[in-house]
């Protein structure tokens, strides 16, 4: 397969996982057309560097490099990519929950870094400080 289809498909998966349409995509770019957009996806045209990077700013999930095939890397892990869609997947309520979940954790790391002790015998600082 040419590089121009994989391209394509790679956009295409992207923006389905995303439950997005091509006039969703679209209107999340600001200058690129759902026909445009139709054309890489189809590889009749392939996308240029400021373009991916266009695209991949407004799916939010992928890297400019990964679309066009130059990084076969997905950008999210497994376990990423299944809290990224179980998120896309909730309501407003499941989405703010998350969050605080997320938020919460994030603190609870923080207040529980290890702290080395000081020349002085002391307190000591955080090792993330």
């Amino acid at each position: 397969m040419d590089l121009t289809k994989r391209i394509g498909q790679r956009l295409r998966a992207a923006r389905q996982a995303q439950g997005l349409s091509l006039s969703d995509l679209s209107g999340r770019t600001g200058s690129l057309s759902k026909s445009r957009i139709s054309n890489y996806e189809q590889g009749i045209r392939r996308m240029g560097l400021e373009e991916a990077q266009e695209l991949a700013l407004a799916l939010d999930t992928v890297t400019a490099t990964y679309l066009l095939c130059l990084d076969d890397k997905d950008p999210l892990s497994p376990d990423e990519r299944h809290l990224v869609d179980r998120y896309r997947h909730t309501d407003s309520r499941g989405r703010e929950t998350i969050l605080k979940v997320a938020e919460t954790q994030a603190v609870y790391r923080v207040e529980n870094t290890p702290r080395a002790p000081d020349c002085e015998g002391g307190e000591g600082i955080s090792a993330g400080s």
